[in-house]
């Protein structure tokens, strides 16, 4: 499906370009506006990532939450600093649909089956956002893209596979905020290697064209940001878009 994204700064909707801090756009929308306008257009879930917490997960947005959770909890993936059992069930009582965990995914692998068994798989979403190397080489890094771990994409999809791992949503930072196109070459091999993933890909979305290529990849979502906010098509374009490939498929 089609999952608009929706990044968050000290209460206002930004984009980063390539994960860039110092690389800052801020966006004139509401953040209420925004979701009822996505909502009401049909869509399931829509992305948000708390920048704020994902640099430091003491400073979280609630604010931010409170005004939206009420209405809109059970459409709302979050993110952002989420690194405990207890920021998992923060949400979990909030209400939303999945929280998404990036940094603790690495640092954290020996307790993730424990909030799987707890929560179920498909509340907890795997953020693994890569920069690729030489020898194409995707390593992963956390901690709001600052932080190198040296690790390798394929060696973690293979640890969080055996504790039951469903969603992952896979970023190529190069790609993040730059409406350059998505990595399909990327795609396409995670799913041919990890089929039973359900993979969220994200990163560059420009054009409907984009959107049918990604779908053709055999993701089952894509995030979507930048393009939406800069009315490069409409999320009902994308809709259908996404829809149309996925009778072709």
């Amino acid at each position: 499906m089609i999952i608009p994204a929706l990044d968050i700064m000290n209460s206002k909707i930004v984009r980063l370009y390539q994960g860039n801090y110092n690389l800052l756009k801020y966006y004139n929308y509401k953040l209420y506006n925004i979701l009822k306008q996505y909502i009401c257009s049909g869509i399931n879930i829509v992305h948000i990532v708390d920048l704020n917490g994902a640099r430091n997960p003491k400073n979280k947005q609630k604010t931010i939450y409170f005004k939206i959770m009420d209405i809109f909890k059970r459409y709302i993936q979050i993110g952002g600093g989420i690194r405990d059992i207890y920021d998992i069930e923060y949400f979990f009582l909030l209400g939303v649909n999945r929280v998404v965990i990036g940094s603790s995914m690495i640092k954290k692998i020996n307790e993730i089956k424990k909030w799987i068994d707890v929560y179920g798989n498909d509340f907890i979403v795997a953020a693994l956002d890569i920069r690729i190397m030489e020898n194409n080489k995707k390593i992963i890094f956390i901690n709001g893209w600052e932080e190198n771990t040296y690790i390798e994409l394929e060696n973690i999809l293979e640890k969080l596979l055996s504790v039951n791992i469903k969603h992952v949503l896979c970023t190529d930072i190069s790609r993040d905020g730059t409406l350059f196109g998505p990595n399909v070459a990327l795609y396409k091999e995670m799913v041919n290697k990890f089929p039973t993933i359900h993979f969220q890909a994200s990163g560059g979305i420009s054009t409907l064209s984009d959107i049918k290529d990604i779908k053709n990849t055999g993701v089952k979502h894509v995030i979507v940001g930048r393009s939406l906010l800069e009315n490069k098509f409409t999320i009902v374009e994308a809709m259908k878009c996404w829809q149309r490939e996925l009778s072709h498929v």
